[in-house]
């Protein structure tokens, strides 16, 4: 489902992509397309991709073609999701201690339009950090 959805090519399409984008978050997905957890987050994007196009916009990138960023964003998760408002890195306090991405799949669509939704409301107000409005610790599944 990758197809669906906009791909950035090069590191100049994704420093444009950041800093053209005024008034919504752009949620870019980094990792490889072919992988099978990057599939299941594809799937996800691109589903909820319409509900949130009043406030996100979604772009994927893949980390061989777009090198880039692997270093500066330390991308060598199969799939990390990031998000940015107005030229500035948003970090999300899941409850995992990394900050700075989501590097799994979240399945959930529901909870990924949360997550965009408090990244949104808490950078207009001007924070660099937000909380996630769930805790994804594994301190209450065993």
């Amino acid at each position: 489902m990758a197809y669906l959805l906009p791909h950035l090519n090069s590191g100049w399409e994704v420093d444009q992509a950041i800093l053209t984008e005024e008034d919504r978050v752009v949620v870019i997905r980094f990792g490889r397309d072919a992988d099978p957890i990057c599939m299941i987050q594809d799937e996800v994007l691109m589903s909820i991709a319409e509900k949130v196009k009043n406030f996100a916009v979604v772009y994927l990138v893949d980390i061989e073609e777009v090198p880039d960023f692997n270093g500066m964003y330390e991308l060598y998760d199969p799939c990390s999701t990031m998000f940015f408002y107005r030229n500035k890195h948003i970090m999300v306090d899941l409850g995992t201690g990394n900050n700075n991405k989501i590097n799994w799949a979240l399945v959930d669509k529901q909870e990924m339009i949360d997550i965009i939704e408090t990244v949104y409301r808490g950078a207009r107000k001007g924070r660099g950090l937000v909380v996630s409005p769930k805790d994804y610790s594994t301190k209450y599944q065993y």
